[in-house]
């Protein structure tokens, strides 16, 4: 049949829509598009009849020169990561051959909005450094895999404006900033890891760590505490009030991680503890420990134990952790409460952290732990999960109160963080802390009974490698005498990886 112009013209409306309905029905099936049917962003394609068409045929929209490789630098992992740029590629090569770089800057600003000296903004910072060589790739030695040398190196600002302490006036574990120890040019961590990666049942199974080393980056690790700002929270912990025990503090030593079974593991390392291990002057350089008196040097022991589960078929994954720790000193160094000598202090934590809720995953197949229902086939493959969800964490600690430099015989803090909490911010993570401390009565001039710091924020992802957190801390009781007024402070902060 042999169709007139006219008449072709009246049809086409209907004939458009059957195409378009077609052509989305076809993007609408499994794996062949986004969540929800809706296609990918690279395969989307302008339908026929709509704009961007020419003379009603379908076409794809057109990229700008160069739009691709800057996508996939603003969605990268560091500022100097991609590709297609010299610098970029290099550095790509460089890791393909076992050397990685890493790097991040942090700045924040504290506006002290109410305080015992009153208002005042401080601006703080610090840049850390890191590289590490995989003597495996080095050499292409695959038995040689398991053997990676390290070193951390980072500034913090050490001017007077840098610290709002100056008028929150907590005690220094309370501080509102944890970068104010341990600042200017610091080396922070050197030494060599040897683990056993996948020779043995277990991956990783045995990993032994030794040289200069931070016992607080070896225990207690908790992620999700070092999205805060506050001292006692990101580094200090309760322990840190009481030993040496912070981000700045770095000694000789060596750790063993033993897992019999993939979610249980026991870790244990013993350092050189020493006086004045985090002051500024000694710039992480005080290798031979306190050399001013080597008599003044000991030994300290950290232990812990944990468990490591994932459950449910959302995989919530959690752990649980029980440890202690005997920071020694010679004899007669560690003053007890009642005037006698003591050879150290001692102390005891639990750590429960879990992931509490995993919302479903849109790019998961239906019928799935991470899908919404059974109506399409399930994928062959292990489906993929969100990461996107509510978590928790929470500290106790314990130190007897025998010695007067055991400030804290008890502490405790716990946080929730949600991962997603905004539509369409699928990256952004939401955050509440609650930090606490009892000192121990009878010690010191004046009498102290606790110090509490609630810090709350929100955390934008600009990017795959930038973000800004505007926060809000409150601190009641800021030194535990009830002399000093109460503090807020408002502030935001800047981080960019490199």
């Amino acid at each position: 049949m042999k169709l007139s112009s006219k008449t072709f013209r009246k049809i086409r409306p209907v004939f458009v829509f059957f195409a378009a309905a077609a052509l989305q029905s076809a993007h609408a099936q499994p794996g062949a598009g986004g969540p929800q049917g809706i296609p990918e962003e690279d395969t989307l394609q302008v339908l026929v009849g709509t704009t961007g068409t020419e003379q009603g045929v379908q076409v794809a929209p057109t990229e700008p020169a160069g739009a691709g490789a800057f996508q996939d630098w603003w969605d990268g992992k560091g500022l100097f990561a991609g590709k297609g740029n010299p610098l970029f590629d290099g550095r790509a090569a460089l890791e393909d051959r076992g050397l990685k770089f890493s790097g991040t800057y942090q700045g924040a600003f504290f506006g002290v909005v109410a305080s015992e000296k009153g208002a005042r903004g401080f601006w703080d910072e610090q840049v850390a450094l890191g590289a590490e060589l995989d003597f495996g790739k080095l050499s292409g030695v695959e038995a040689l895999g398991g053997i990676r040398a390290f070193g951390n190196f980072r500034y913090r600002d050490s001017g007077a404006q840098s610290n709002p302490n100056g008028n929150v006036q907590a005690s220094p574990m309370f501080n509102p900033s944890n970068w104010t120890s341990g600042t200017q040019f610091r080396i922070l961590a050197f030494g060599l890891q040897v683990s056993t990666e996948g020779w043995l049942p277990v991956e990783d199974m045995v990993v032994l760590r030794g040289g200069w080393l931070q016992p607080q980056r070896e225990f207690i690790d908790q992620p999700l505490s070092k999205l805060f700002l506050n001292n006692a929270v990101n580094s200090s912990k309760g322990v840190g009030g009481n030993i040496p025990f912070s981000s700045s503090f770095t000694s000789w030593g060596g750790t063993l991680n033993f897992k019999p079974r993939e979610e249980f593991y026991v870790k244990n390392g013993l350092f050189m503890s020493f006086p004045k291990g985090s002051e500024t002057s000694n710039h992480g350089l005080a290798f031979g420990g306190y050399s001013a008196d080597p008599s003044l040097n000991g030994l300290f022991y950290m232990g812990e134990g944990g468990w490591t589960p994932e459950f449910g078929k959302a995989e919530l994954a959690g752990k649980y952790a029980f440890g202690g720790y005997f920071y020694g000193t010679p004899q007669g160094q560690t003053e007890t409460w009642n005037g006698t000598e003591a050879n150290g202090r001692y102390g005891f934590y639990f750590q429960a952290d879990q992931m509490l809720f995993r919302e479903s995953d849109p790019q998961a197949p239906t019928g799935t732990p991470g899908g919404k229902g059974f109506q399409q086939p399930v994928s062959a493959g292990k489906p993929k999960l969100s990461k996107q969800g509510l978590h928790t964490f929470n500290l106790l600690t314990f130190a007897p109160g025998n010695a007067v430099q055991n400030v804290y015989p008890f502490y405790f803090q716990t946080g929730l963080t949600y991962t997603g909490a905004l539509p369409g911010r699928g990256e952004d993570q939401a955050m509440v802390s609650l930090a606490y401390g009892s000192y121990e009565r009878g010690v010191g001039r004046t009498p102290r009974t606790y110090t509490a710091v609630v810090e709350a924020g929100y955390r934008f992802q600009v990017n795959g490698w930038s973000y800004v957190q505007p926060f809000f801390q409150y601190f009641s009781n800021p030194n535990g005498t009830g002399e000093l007024a109460n503090a807020a402070v408002l502030g935001f902060m800047a981080g960019v990886a490199f």
